[in-house]
């Protein structure tokens, strides 16, 4: 079993995959940080805050709660029930994002491997048949 493994791990499809999930991992950190930092301020200026991600419902308060009712982290580490639906929108605005930079990445890898296809060859030029180069020897063995 550990030689099976030991072959699956040395695979090169298996070390792609690795290092993809490694590479996607940190492209999924910028990408989240563009959307934080840079585009959910821009979009919360436009709805009237500045925090977009601190638009929610109240369900329901815990019990001896004293602060602020709107105050999102505040009531979130309280434990209260609320629905997060601006959080919500940048996680979705976020995929947004993620999904078209890596649907640039796959159109531009397909135009590269495209370019890089063995384009077909000319047709060679047409040599003598089989029959003309049988005849050829035939006669060249009768001289």
């Amino acid at each position: 079993m550990l030689k099976e493994f030991k072959e699956f791990i040395a695979r090169g499809n298996v070390m792609d995959l690795a290092v993809a999930v490694i590479i996607g991992a940190a492209f999924g950190k910028i990408v989240t940080s563009l959307t934080d930092e840079v585009i959910m301020p821009i979009v919360g200026a436009l709805f009237g805050g500045a925090d977009f991600s601190r638009y929610f419902w109240l369900l329901s308060v815990p019990e001896g709660y004293e602060g602020s009712m709107t105050d999102y982290a505040a009531l979130k580490e309280a434990g209260a029930a609320m629905i997060g639906y601006g959080s919500f929108v940048t996680a979705v605005i976020n995929f947004v994002i993620l999904a078209f930079i890596i649907f640039l990445l796959v159109r531009y890898a397909k135009k590269a491997m495209a370019e890089f296809e063995e384009k077909p060859a000319a047709e060679a030029p047409a040599g003598p048949s089989e029959i003309d180069l049988l005849t050829e020897i035939r006669d060249a063995l009768k001289k």
